[in-house]
């Protein structure tokens, strides 16, 4: 398949399999020491890929995304031998970390070495590496032979990608190459962890949690939106140093939190008043909630089942591909379900979800 988008590039499309892997990552590892740009998918989400000691490949990437200049990316690595040519001064924590976590769904941020472009790092003095747990990025660094930057394959301030149809819709024509690797298993973005202060900081949640991390390298300090500050108060956006929109549909998203019962009852009379003010109404819900509004016989322009509240892994898979579904139905309003449980995963599936929320009910 290939992807036209007027005057800009072509997207070639490729779809991988056993049968083809070798000749596709391949052809894709020549894009990439060529300076192009590769979409592909790891265990978190889909992520793009460029040379990221090659100034103008990322270049290429801040364009696609259309990313706001000084906005730094992260490094993927194929092996633990990859970090001495693109970090320095490594402490011993993080070493524990790579232990514990890699390859996994966790990026550490360390001092950087002189090899590392400035806008690769967002001309800071740090640039955080990963080492992804799976097959297709692995390979693609290993044969062509370079760490690469690799955001997420979106449209900056949209969802994150899933699944390849959704790099498809945010960058045909932006972009080289689309690897369709079939659905993201974790489906939220790795944790990231800034190793380069003391404590370490903890500036996003995903896959690892707090609990592990300090498992493993004692006490570390959670700074992402709606972590407990020490006050035992939520941080803010502002505090959390929010400086980009991420997450966000072009739908405005009211998340609903708090007890389970008091969740389904409080969405269902938001989706009344919705729906008796003539708007538009999604709803992005857990299979309880759904099951009270069937019993309440409540109905809305469009519904996303993210699954049990007990299981947080299968909400967590499906959260962007139920935003961007709801997204695309041009509705006024997308009622989310805040009840999932919060330990594990669950922790970073609500922050996703505060994150794509422009209002927010405690109930």
């Amino acid at each position: 398949m290939k992807a036209e988008n007027g005057n800009k590039r072509e997207t070639r499309f490729f779809r991988v399999s056993e049968e083809n892997f070798d000749d596709i990552l391949d052809k894709a590892a020549e894009i990439i020491k060529r300076g192009g740009t590769v979409a592909f998918p790891t265990e978190t989400v889909y992520g793009l890929g460029a040379d990221g000691l090659d100034p103008d490949a990322v270049r290429k990437i801040f364009k696609a995304k259309e990313r706001p200049p000084g906005n730094p990316l992260s490094l993927l690595v194929h092996s633990r031998e990859d970090l001495g040519k693109v970090a320095k001064n490594v402490p011993e924590k993080a070493f524990r970390l790579m232990d514990a976590f890699w390859p996994g769904p966790l990026t550490i941020v360390l001092e950087k070495s002189d090899i590392v472009p400035e806008i690769t790092s967002g001309n800071l003095p740090s640039i955080g590496l990963r080492m992804p747990d799976h097959r297709i990025p692995l390979e693609l660094v290993k044969r062509a032979g370079t760490p690469l930057a690799a955001p997420s394959a979106n449209l900056s301030g949209k969802p994150s990608p899933s699944l390849a149809a959704h790099v498809l819709a945010d960058l045909a024509g932006r972009i080289d190459v689309i690897i369709d690797g079939g659905g993201t298993t974790i489906g939220l973005e790795s944790t990231v962890i800034d190793m380069t202060v003391e404590p370490p900081v903890v500036l996003r949640l995903g896959a690892v949690g707090i609990d592990e991390l300090e498992n493993v390298i004692g006490k570390v300090r959670p700074t992402y939106m709606g972590a407990e500050a020490k006050d035992g108060e939520a941080i803010s956006e502002k505090q959390a140093g929010q400086k980009y929109s991420h997450y966000t549909p072009d739908t405005q998203v009211v998340l609903v939190e708090g007890e389970r019962k008091n969740v389904s009852e409080k969405i269902g009379t938001l989706l009344e008043n919705y729906l008796l003010e003539g708007k538009k109404v999604g709803l992005l819900l857990s299979n309880e909630t759904a099951g009270f509004f069937a019993s309440e016989g409540l109905s809305a322009h469009g519904c996303f089942l993210l699954g049990p509240r007990e299981e947080p892994e299968e909400a967590a898979r499906k959260l962007f591909e139920g935003l961007r579904t709801l997204d695309a139905k041009s509705l006024d309003v997308i009622l989310a379900d805040g009840s999932f449980n919060p330990s594990g995963l669950g922790a970073a599936l609500l922050n996703r979800l505060r994150e794509a929320a422009s209002i927010r009910h405690a109930v």
